[in-house]
Formats: C-alpha cells, sequence, structure tokens
C-alpha cells in the first residue's frame, strides 16, 4: 500500500471540536486524504461541512450506514480505507462495529464507548476484523511522555510506589450547558456521555496516562465524584485513590470546576531509585530525579532520549510540539501499521498508538469507580 490512506469522517460538523483536531492530525504528516463523510445527522449541515472541505457531493452521505454501505460499491482503488469516528459518546458503538465489519481501519475518538456490554462488543468485532483499531488517547502521543514510559520500562526508577496524575480544567466552572454551549450540553447529558462527565471526558485520558507512562496494572479504585455545579446531572469533579498490581498506590484527580485552569495535565511516578514528572503546560520537558543524584532535564529530541521518543517528533530541539503534533503522532503511526499490515511487514514498536486494550481498560474505569462511589466499600476491583 503506497501513497495516501482514504480517509472519511463520520461526526465532526458544524460545532465539533473534536472532528476539526482530527482532521488536523490527519493531514500533519501527508498520510491521509479526506475523501467522504456523514458529517452530520442534518444532510444540510453535512453537505456545508463537505463543501468547507472539498468534498464531493455526492460522498457527502445522509448517515453513517449509508457512507459504510455506499462506500463499499466503489471501485477498489477509489473506496475509503479508514473511518474516523468524533461523534459524541453514544453514537461510537453501532458505527465503529459496523465499520469494522465492513473491512475498514478505524480511528476511534477516547472514550471507547459507554458501557462494558459496548465495550465487549467493539472488542470482539476489533478480534476479528481484517483492519487496524485506534482509540486517541492524545496524550500519549507527547515525545516525552514516551520518553517517560521508556525510562520506566529501562529500569530508571526501579519499582515503582507511587503514581500521581491530575487533569484540572476550569471551563465549566458555570452552568454553561444551560446557555446552549453545544459542547457542554451533549457532555454533561447522561444520555450521550455515558454515566460519567469529567471523569468519562479527562479523567479516562488521566487513568490512561497513569497506566502507559508507569507500564503498571490499576487493579483497585477508591473513589469520590462530585457534582460541584448546582443543577448539573454528572459529574463535574473527582478524585480516585488507587492500587496497582505490583503494589504501587496512587492518586488520580479530574475536574472541569478548577476555575482558571485550562489543561494542564500532569504525571508523577517514584519508584526505589527516583522519579519522573512530565506536565503538558511544558509538555517538551521531561524531569528526571534521581535519588542520590541531581535532577535531570530531558527535553524532545535533545540528549539523552531514546529511539522511542525520537521516532515521535518532526523538528529540532528548541522547536515546540504541542497537542497537535502529539495528536498526529497517532494518526502518523496507525498509518504506518496499516501500510505495514497491508505489505506484510512488521510493524515498528517505536511507532505505537492506542488500541483496544486501553478502551476496554478506560471502560472498566469507569464502572469501577461509578460502583465504588455508589457503595460503602473501600475499595472497587476493576
Amino acid at each position: 500500500m503506497k501513497g495516501r490512506l482514504r480517509a472519511a469522517m463520520i461526526g465532526g460538523g458544524p460545532g465539533s471540536f473534536i472532528g476539526g483536531v482530527h482532521r488536523i492530525a490527519a493531514r500533519m504528516d501527508g498520510e491521509y486524504d479526506l475523501v467522504a463523510g456523514a458529517f452530520s445527522s442534518k444532510p444540510e449541515k453535512c453537505l456545508e461541512t463537505a463543501r468547507e472541505l472539498g468534498i464531493s457531493e455526492d460522498r457527502a452521505y445522509g448517515s453513517w450506514k449509508e457512507l459504510i454501505e455506499k462506500e463499499l460499491d466503489r471501485p477498489e482503488n477509489e473506496r475509503v480505507q479508514v473511518i474516523m469516528i468524533t461523534t459524541p459518546n453514544h453514537v461510537h458503538a453501532a458505527p465503529t462495529i459496523a465499520a469494522l465489519e465492513a473491512g475498514y481501519h478505524v480511528v476511534l475518538d477516547k472514550p471507547l464507548c459507554t458501557s462494558m456490554e459496548e465495550a465487549h462488543a467493539i472488542a470482539a468485532a476489533v478480534e476479528k476484523a481484517s483492519g487496524l483499531f485506534c482509540l486517541t488517547h492524545t496524550y500519549t502521543g507527547y515525545p516525552m511522555v514516551k520518553e517517560a514510559k521508556h525510562q520506566i520500562a529501562s529500569g530508571a526508577l526501579g519499582k515503582v510506589r507511587k503514581i500521581y496524575v491530575e487533569y484540572p480544567q476550569g471551563w465549566l466552572s458555570t452552568f454553561l450547558e444551560s446557555e446552549g454551549q453545544t459542547q457542554a450540553a451533549w457532555r454533561t447529558d447522561p444520555s450521550k456521555s455515558g454515566k460519567v462527565g469529567a471523569m468519562g471526558d479527562i479523567g479516562t485520558h488521566a487513568f490512561n496516562l497513569a497506566e502507559y507512562v508507569s507500564g503498571e496494572t490499576i487493579t483497585e479504585v477508591c473513589a469520590q465524584l462530585n457534582i460541584v455545579v448546582e443543577g448539573r446531572a454528572l459529574d463535574d469533579d473527582g478524585a480516585v485513590m488507587f492500587k496497582t498490581a505490583s503494589g504501587a498506590t496512587g492518586v488520580l484527580m479530574a475536574t472541569q470546576v478548577a476555575a482558571g485552569e485550562e489543561n494542564n495535565l500532569k504525571v508523577r511516578v517514584f519508584g526505589e531509585k527516583g522519579g519522573l514528572c512530565w506536565e503538558q503546560k511544558d509538555n517538551n520537558t521531561l524531569t528526571m530525579m534521581p535519588l542520590d543524584a541531581p535532577v535531570q532535564v530531558l527535553r524532545t529530541g535533545g540528549p539523552g532520549t531514546s529511539e522511542f521518543s525520537l521516532a515521535n517528533h518532526r523538528v529540532p530541539p528548541g522547536h515546540p510540539e504541542g497537542y497537535l503534533e502529539a495528536f498526529a503522532n497517532l494518526y502518523k503511526n496507525f498509518a504506518a501499521h496499516v501500510k505495514a499490515q497491508a505489505a506484510g511487514e512488521k510493524q515498528d514498536p517505536n511507532l505505537d498508538y492506542p488500541g483496544i486494550e486501553d478502551g476496554v481498560r478506560g471502560m472498566k474505569f469507569i464502572e469501577a469507580i461509578v460502583e465504588n462511589n455508589a457503595g460503602n466499600e473501600k475499595y472497587t476491583a476493576l
């Protein structure tokens, strides 16, 4: 398979934040051409988006079902190969399963879905599918997040003892959903978001980052979920104490009512030999803190960094790479795996991306914290 992959998008029409991000990320490395879409359930909005993106009107479909079916009728050298799904959470499972069963590769925005039943159904479809599946847990795409993962896996910290991860936002500090704000409206609606609000929207990112960087598997949780803004239907704040399979412990915090905060996701991991810290507001820096040596600062693409992180950055050291580049790494790495699969070649382990296991883990996390928050047990098993 040579050249650009032909892609279609489900969702991402007018008012969509994440649809635009996916499109930018997919374009950044020249690996995809967006040639079709079912951008909205409203035909006029779908057509409007297609025109804005320069997509032929006959490939602006009225529904995701029509897209999946009609693209298969096109000649093989024209039909879509990758489907990007950027819909609200309640419209994740059905199009993902249908696309996989039809033979497409799928890139799905996180979280995986809204229930464990849906998660198991998607996992079963992935297992049977000829196509590959990517879940866009964006923050794993940062080069220095990958460096942190490498440092821990290589034994730089010794046995992991403590993990702290936090994701503070402030954008839902008021009852924004009552003002008709599209993003706030669906993210705080249980029928569209699922069982949780902030914990599903950003808490799953923090959970995924904690496991990805540390290499640990979280096995037990003790959770408190809060609704701070009066009238809100889902949690907008919460904290989780947790234990891992190896005996490490940690704390996860996710809130969308930290007034004045933006998106300063932060992870710290401590082991027998020292600790490390990465935070999004200075995402090109990884701080290493040895127990018996001076603090060491590693920079994206700089001296002392591994092949794992070097494979995921683009510009000379000192030039900032941020959220969009991290997102683009997922698309770049996924394209590399799709092309390697088509050629029957080995996939490069340095070009990793989140998959179905990450999605199922995220849903188990949600189920466990909801159960624990509602019950009287101190800890609940994942």
